[in-house]
């Protein structure tokens, strides 16, 4: 899959831990893949958007106390569409080991496992946070 640094277009958004933060997410995440080309109909797109919603609503329900606020990162390029959401909790899910299922992780894990995308937990350089990233394909 395309490496994270050919993700030709970038968007950062900072949001606090609350639960508006999610709506914030979805509403940039669908103007910003819009304006660089992505049509709101795509099916990766619905995927993402609902991905994003999880990851979002996990760092405000766990990470808000130590983490006010979380990152959002939007990226497009060399037909994938990438997101990432980061929060300073040092708490990193193991992704390939989904206990709960039916839970956020889980839906996270069963669409990109169907849209053929990589999600991957990365640690801060200090271990004090971490940064989930989604990967889809436009094609």
């Amino acid at each position: 899959m395309t490496a994270h640094t050919t993700l030709r277009h970038r968007h950062v958004l900072t949001l606090s831990a609350q639960p508006a933060a999610v709506a914030v997410a979805r509403e940039t995440a669908e103007y910003v893949y819009r304006t660089w080309g992505v049509h709101p109909r795509h099916p990766a797109l619905a995927a993402a958007l609902l991905m994003l919603s999880e990851l979002v609503t996990n760092s405000v329900r766990h990470a808000a106390e130590v983490s006010p606020s979380l990152d959002v990162l939007y990226a497009v390029g060399g037909g994938v569409l990438a997101f990432a959401v980061h929060d300073r909790h040092p708490h990193r899910p193991d992704l390939t080991t989904i206990a709960k299922p039916g839970g956020g992780l889980a839906i996270i894990a069963e669409l990109t496992t169907e849209y053929a995308g990589t999600a991957t937990v990365r640690p801060d350089a200090d271990a004090g946070g971490k940064s989930i990233w989604i990967t889809l394909p436009l094609q």
